[in-house]
């Protein structure tokens, strides 16, 4: 009895470990930024400012740049040893209207190594049609073209000075 016991558990863990599953979800609190990934694993996803220095807060001052930055993003499923992600971009007023809309930045993409596809980056210009005291919410989802249960969605609320 010992035995079948110990035979299924190692059988379950190899098949869990054949799947290369990976989920999960986390939360900067002084940000806000969250962010949740299935079927990628990913090291780190950040608010950077345009000299790429991490942010502590979610304030941005009109006429920057800031940007959420996706680091080691791994699990690709490769093709002509090439990875293609998929970014979308979207911007909202507290109304839900769009202000930013971008359905795919890698539309025309001819694939990356998976080295160059593991640090990717959703950039915001704060601008025009934004308004000073003003919040906007912030989403960036990246998939894998070749698997597109795989992603990744990062959100954020920035407030704009």
């Amino acid at each position: 009895m010992k035995t079948s016991s110990l035979l299924l558990s190692v059988c379950v863990a190899l098949i869990l470990t054949a799947c290369n599953f990976s989920a999960g979800t986390n939360k900067d609190l002084r940000t806000g930024l969250s962010y949740s990934y299935n079927g990628f694993a990913v090291e780190k996803v950040l608010l950077v400012d345009s000299e790429n220095s991490i942010k502590t807060d979610n304030e941005v001052v009109m006429n920057s740049k800031v940007a959420i930055a996706i680091e080691g993003l791994t699990n690709y499923t490769l093709k002509d040893d090439k990875a293609f992600p998929g970014m979308q971009l979207l911007v909202t007023d507290k109304q839900g209207t769009a202000v930013v809309q971008e359905a795919d930045l890698f539309a025309d993409s001819p694939g990356y190594s998976a080295e160059d596809a593991a640090f990717l980056r959703g950039t915001v210009t704060v601008g025009d049609p934004m308004k000073a005291g003003e919040t906007y919410h912030v989403k960036v989802r990246v998939w894998d073209k070749n698997k597109p249960d795989s992603e990744l969605t990062a959100e954020i609320d920035l407030v704009v000075l």
